[in-house]
């Protein structure tokens, strides 16, 4: 039955107004002529049903007292059309442009997956930013061929200014970078322990961003330098974004924020003469650090051979901090993460990493490219170390200094999943160096404790994104958007992307139905309430003051071999100082870690032993076990895949052998390459063609992890006569590589002056085919040498060839 109810032109200017309106008579919006548009009625009363329907802010009592250990969810009034809540009713007429015509209520239509932002130009024409086709994309406009440019010439101009603007500040840190996609795979729900979504369910996935990098050097430095690496894991979760911001090593040269720029600023190129580059060997580093002996336990790892990675895929990674971890009832433990490369922990030698430098600057970045888009993911497990609060009171280190670890004998590591990176970024820029990690960013399940370096970074690391890229608004930048919807109250600010609907931008309000509205302790993030109660004071705590126990511990954890590789390397940093007298303080620091190793720094360094620095600890040393996770020896390689592979080959090359041995390794997973003395077709002992992949003087040496010489009379007179190729065998020997040398090839041997035995007169298991093995044979020895990473036992300081 049709509506007998009259409209009516009562208050019919408020409605069409949008400033003022009656206090008493019918209420705007109510009813109205016909003319008056149908959505603009419903708004106008929607807004005045919504707005009765909230008297006063419900949620207040919940700030005050007790009460508000417990914030309720926020108020909200469900909205009786969509127009109400719309910036205009305007909306539903579609476009190409502004959409369908479909409010997208309850969403953020920017928070989608990187698809949203690809472009593939496959058959497309060439255009303007303002997507105007470009005839002429050779030459700019001028006044007849031979004259001047015009000034009209926009095409021209939008290009030159775009490619002008095109860098962005590097970060201050961690400056040079690799990073790829790929996801977390929980292995077994942790909600007794975490409420936290990566941790909810049985073997959920989440999908994440991991960013390596080295600290010191410059976007443009090299790969292979001494230095620690960052090791940072954006997490896209359901309840937003969790970046785990750490490094390959567990402590930190500082433990207070505020000593953070004195660090970098020392370590950096001295202001001066902007020396050196990505080298913490030179005065200004070790004149700060040798007066900071809270240094001493990182300046160790520093040294070690965690320094110099072989690869991303085979380092370690820590949160370094102390955490929380927060179930659903609110109770909480402290906890530490560590990352384990399932392809063991491996190290280049220094003189190794001091020639890939030369020959490969990009050496890291190309290995994890490269693993990645053969199909050979890399993977790391991730392990708890948790541990409850009056655990952690009764250890004789603070769990809140960051340069302390929590030895595994301690508190043992718990295997909760695994991280794999199956997927490379489209595009460098876009992706890799726009990423912005925080360590402010945790989603509910996770919170900070007050460990004094955490709480500074959480302020850094958001500030200097802010400069960086170009505003506050980072997040909306794509690979850092969350896959979390995103709703609040924030607004403009530079290169804003979302366009938010509807009038209301503050929180309580009546008008949006109270919506965006907080979540309420169980949904939303919570802090853990902490009691807090002393003096305000700039100070340190008495555990704080123990600066050497744990680099003693490291110090003893280690093979001799890796205590060998750390005396060379003070012994190398601390050479390239020129002030004796800091070179003197540091080795002063080392005597109270051990005298083995203060005496074989100083010996290298022509001086004799110093007096041990003060030690300002009020409490007495602690003596420690060994702990053999400490040593890069406890994670062994379990096969040889994405392994390099150098076959020396020349004319005349037993062709079967090389090409059985190539088959070998590539089943094993590894990667051979063919290399000889320059590009193109050799003949092997049978007139078979053979095709060279790589020269010498391309792919030196240090870029292989083993080298393979093949029989062949004519092939091993070839490559006697090549220096190169003696250079290239002397090498490799020399950073204790496998060699694989078959029938007359042994004579290259000879020549390049290789011992056939280890130094204590063993045989070298290292250098294998020399007993007329079968090929088989050889082989199997050979895979197996090459899953042991390096005959360490063959190294002499200094080196015998």
């Amino acid at each position: 039955m049709p509506s007998t109810k009259k409209s009516t032109t009562e208050n019919a200017g408020t409605v069409m107004s949008t400033v003022a309106g009656p206090s008493s008579g019918t209420p705007p919006g109510t009813n109205g002529p016909a003319a008056l548009p149908s959505d603009l009625l419903k708004k106008i009363a929607g807004t005045a049903s919504v707005a009765e329907k909230m008297p006063n802010n419900p949620a207040k009592p919940g700030e005050i007292g007790d009460a508000a250990y417990d914030p309720p969810v926020g108020h909200q009034v469900k909205l009786p059309h969509p127009a109400v809540t719309g910036s205009t009713v305007s909306e539903s007429n579609p476009s190409d442009k502004v959409g369908a015509g479909v409010p997208p209520l309850g969403t953020n239509a920017t928070i989608t997956s990187l698809d949203r932002a690809r472009v593939d130009s496959s058959g497309q024409a060439l255009t303007t930013n303002q997507g105007v086709a470009i005839a002429d994309n050779q030459n700019s406009l001028k006044a007849s061929l031979r004259g001047p440019t015009a000034m009209e010439d926009f095409i021209l101009r939008e290009k030159l200014t775009h490619f002008d603007h095109e860098r962005i500040p590097e970060r201050v840190v961690h400056a040079r970078g690799s990073a790829a996609h790929g996801y977390f795979e929980c292995y077994k729900a942790l909600t007794a322990l975490t409420r936290a979504a990566p941790f909810a369910e049985d073997g959920k996935q989440t999908p994440v961003f991991v960013r390596f990098s080295t600290v010191a050097g410059e976007r443009g430095s090299t790969d292979t330098a001494r230095d620690v690496r960052g090791f940072a894991v954006k997490f896209y979760t359901d309840e937003g974004n969790w970046d785990l911001v750490g490094n390959n090593i567990p402590v930190f040269f500082i433990q207070d924020a505020m000593k953070f720029p004195d660090l970098v600023h020392a370590v950096k190129p001295e202001p001066h003469f902007a020396m050196p580059q990505a080298s913490s060997a030179h005065d200004t580093y070790w004149d700060f650090v040798s007066l900071m002996p809270e240094s001493t336990h990182m300046l160790l790892w520093q040294m070690s051979d965690r320094a110099i990675p072989r690869s991303y895929r085979m380092m370690q990674g820590f949160g370094v901090h102390t955490f929380r971890l927060v179930n659903a009832e609110g109770e909480s433990v402290f906890c530490k993460f560590h990352w384990t490369p399932v392809a063991g922990t491996h190290a280049l030698a220094w003189d190794e990493a001091v020639k890939i430098s030369g020959a490969d600057p990009d050496f890291h970045r190309r290995d994890l490219w490269e693993a990645i888009e053969a199909g050979a993911y890399p993977e790391w497990e991730l392990g708890l170390q948790v541990f409850s609060e009056e655990q952690a009171e009764a250890f004789e280190f603070d769990v809140l200094d960051s340069t302390k670890i929590v030895p595994e004998e301690l508190v043992p590591i718990i295997p909760v999943g695994k991280l794999v990176l199956n997927r490379n970024p489209d595009n460098f820029f876009a992706e890799t160096e726009q990423v912005a990690f925080c360590t402010a960013h945790i989603v509910p399940g996770i919170d900070f404790t007050n460990d004094p370096l955490l709480q500074g970074r959480i302020h850094s690391y958001l500030d200097t994104q802010i400069s960086r890229l170009g505003g506050v608004n980072f997040h909306e930048i794509p690979i850092n958007a969350p896959l979390a919807q995103v709703h609040n109250n924030q607004r403009d600010g530079m290169h804003r992307q979302a366009i938010a609907r509807g009038r209301v931008s503050y929180e309580p309000n009546s008008l949006g139905g109270g919506c965006p509205f907080q979540a309420g302790r169980m949904q939303g993030f919570t802090s853990v309430p902490e009691q807090v109660a002393g003096d305000k004071v700039r100070g340190k705590p008495e555990k704080f003051a123990d600066h050497y126990s744990q680099a003693r511990l490291f110090w003893q954890s280690q093979s001799p071999v890796e205590k060998r590789h750390i005396i060379k390397a003070f012994r190398f940093e601390l050479t390239r100082v020129q002030t004796q007298a800091i070179r003197e303080r540091v080795v002063s620091l080392l005597v109270n870690v051990d005298e083995e190793l203060a005496q074989g720094v100083a010996q290298g360094l022509g001086f004799a032993l110093p007096a041990a620095a003060p030690n300002i600890s009020p409490l007495p040393p602690h003596t420690y076990e060994a702990s053999p996770a400490l040593s890069m020896m406890a994670y062994p390689a379990p096969d040889i895949q994405t392994r390099r592979i150098a076959i020396l080959v020349a004319e005349g090359c037993d062709g079967e052998m090389v090409r059985s041995l190539y088959a070998t390794l590539v089943e094993a997973g590894a990667v051979p390459r063919l290399v000889g003395g320059s590009l193109g077709q050799i003949a092997d002992d049978k007139g078979k063609p053979l095709h060279v992949e790589i020269s010498v003087e391309a792919g030196p040496s240090v870029l292989y992890d083993a080298v393979a010489i093949p029989d062949g009379a004519d092939a091993t007179t070839a490559l006697l006569k090549d220096g190169q190729v003696i250079e290239f065998i002397k090498d490799q020997y020399r950073h204790c590589k496998p060699i694989l040398v078959l029938g007359s090839a042994a004579a290259l041997l000879e020549k390049a002056t290789i011992p056939m035995t280890l130094p204590n007169g063993d045989a070298d298991p290292g250098i294998i085919g020399l007993g007329g093995e079968s090929l088989d044979s050889a082989s199997t020895a050979f895979l197996t040498a090459i899953r042991q990473h390096k005959v360490l036992e063959r190294e002499t300081d200094p080196p015998l060839v």
